[in-house]
């Protein structure tokens, strides 16, 4: 089994107390917002022209990597907007009656959160296209030739739906979004920024070169590196003086056992797995799966986004494989025809 501190650090947690906190260092308006640039900017006009309008907003997908502020995003669009947001997730929504009773106590102006809205129910789904197109829900009641359409009129509102996986999610509910968003990793320095942001708001002394180190280590993801300062603060305040600097951060990351690349366990075991297993690959996922005792979505949205994102793993036609810069960080000798251990 793969076992991943960072693979932790990217998910979302359900410590109530680690969750408050993890509120608590969201940004609440676009300016706050560090990082997506060209989306910002984008979408300060369109909710802008929305205003102005007196307008519920488009509908809007998010998608991308976990940790990189899709939910964030969301709720600062309510904001901007001035709007109650209700947030649910595709799961929770198992039947048409579930929609029917958040639709319908939806009021006008209001924005409705579908996290993971590629895990939405077929009939679920089909139901709620005639909701965003036409403010309207049809709900059939009984069965057989007795049965009848009801049709309720909806609230005008506007649905966000944020999802890992866009190509898990229908043509037909694709295209009933206005806007859709992707969110790409961030750079270095959007990083180092987003942990000074942190750090001053729970009140961390950092040293520039240890936030520095720890930016590089972070995955170039927010909620990767958010919880990855929290863990370097607690061995600060146990181990040192508890100011985060250079030596310090680097003390702690060998701790967590994280390397320079911001590889863990987790992905060390996964590509050394693919290259003594396997040569390097091609190896096709479910094969990857089974031989290291991981799930195949979990590979899918948690590892193999930034692996792919460094130049550590391929996907091919035939199968996932190492590429040489894998092979060399861990240590591997490369060659034309492969490994050569």
């Amino acid at each position: 089994m793969l076992k991943s501190s960072l693979q932790n650090l990217s998910k979302s947690n359900n410590n109530p107390k680690e969750k408050e906190l993890e509120l608590s260092l969201r940004p609440k308006k676009l300016e706050e917002y560090i990082g997506q640039k060209r989306i910002k900017e984008n979408l300060k006009i369109f909710i802008e022209a929305a205003r102005q309008r007196k307008e519920p907003l488009e509908h809007v997908l998010i998608y991308g990597p976990a940790g990189l502020g899709k939910t964030t995003l969301s709720h600062i669009i309510a904001t901007e907007m001035g709007s109650n947001i209700r947030p649910t997730s595709g799961p929770a929504i198992e039947k048409i009656g579930d929609l029917a009773s958040i639709l319908t106590n939806l009021e006008d102006g209001d924005i409705l959160f579908i996290d993971e809205v590629h895990r939405m129910n077929k009939l679920v789904e089909e139901a709620l296209y005639p909701a965003m197109e036409d403010c309207k829900l049809d709900i059939i009641i009984g069965k057989g030739p007795s049965a009848k359409t009801l049709q309720l009129d909806l609230p005008h509102f506007t649905l966000i739906g944020a999802t890992t996986r866009i190509g898990l999610i229908s043509s037909p509910l694709r295209s009933r979004f206005g806007m859709t968003y992707k969110l790409n990793f961030y750079s270095q320095n959007e990083i180092a920024s987003i942990l000074e942001r942190s750090g001053n708001i729970l009140s961390i002394p950092m040293e520039k070169n240890g936030c520095s180190l720890i930016s590089r280590c972070s995955r170039r993801n927010p909620r990767v590196a958010n919880r990855l300062l929290k863990r370097v603060r607690d061995i600060a305040e146990v181990k040192g003086s508890g100011v985060i600097n250079q030596e310090l951060a680097q003390r702690a990351l060998e701790m967590l056992e994280i390397d320079s690349m911001g590889l863990d366990p987790g992905d060390r075991y996964l590509l050394r797995s693919l290259i003594k297993k396997f040569g390097g690959g091609p190896v096709g996922i479910g094969t990857l799966a089974a031989a290291t005792s991981e799930e195949k979505d979990t590979i899918e949205e948690i590892y193999e986004p930034y692996l792919l994102k460094i130049g550590f793993l391929e996907r091919t036609p035939r199968g996932r494989i190492a590429t040489k810069r894998a092979f060399e960080h861990l240590g591997f000798s490369w060659n034309d025809e492969g490994l050569k251990l």
